[in-house]
């Protein structure tokens, strides 16, 4: 990749986390547990304490990226190795984290993908907040798996190859 396409990368890359970050931050700062289970039911207790973990990690995975692409981008010189270490991570902490939450509250189902449906599947109903936001988020994150796709596994072979461990 050229400097340019990487620098590119990095704003939009950047500009896309900052969007799903202040979507996460709103919903967690005005959702508590007891508000998403107002019927307060044992099994969907468990169901939001998971989603709220894995929206929290989410976010802090997010925000690091954020933080490190804005360090990226504002260095004097642009440094394109940094930046790609930083896009790798981003993809295998932020975009995997959002797809494969360890709480399996939700999960998406491939053959939605194509069909303009949403492909994400809840395991348990939620509430429409819950719901909203995880289908707007998915948008994003789905908009950064397919940017950063190189970062899933050509970027690794690519450093391997160069005898760089990673």
């Amino acid at each position: 990749m050229t400097v340019l396409n990487v620098k590119n990368l990095c704003e939009t890359t950047k500009y896309k986390l900052n969007e799903a970050t202040a979507k996460i931050e709103k919903f967690l700062n005005d959702h508590s547990l007891q508000e998403l289970n107002k019927e307060q039911e044992p099994e969907m207790d468990e169901f939001y304490k998971g989603f709220l973990s894995d929206t929290r990690h989410l976010l802090v995975f997010s925000e690091v990226a954020y933080e490190k692409l804005g360090m990226s981008l504002r260095r004097p010189s642009f440094n394109v190795e940094y930046a790609e270490k930083v896009l790798y991570e981003v993809y295998h902490n932020s975009v995997n984290s959002f797809f494969y939450p360890k709480h399996e509250c939700y999960s998406e189902d491939g053959r939605y993908a194509y069909t303009g449906q949403d492909a994400i599947r809840f395991r348990k109903k939620p509430i429409r907040e819950v719901r909203d936001l995880t289908i707007e988020l998915s948008k994003i994150f789905e908009t950064l798996r397919e940017d950063l796709t190189y970062y899933e596994t050509d970027y690794i072979t690519q450093k391997r190859m160069q005898g760089e461990r990673v």
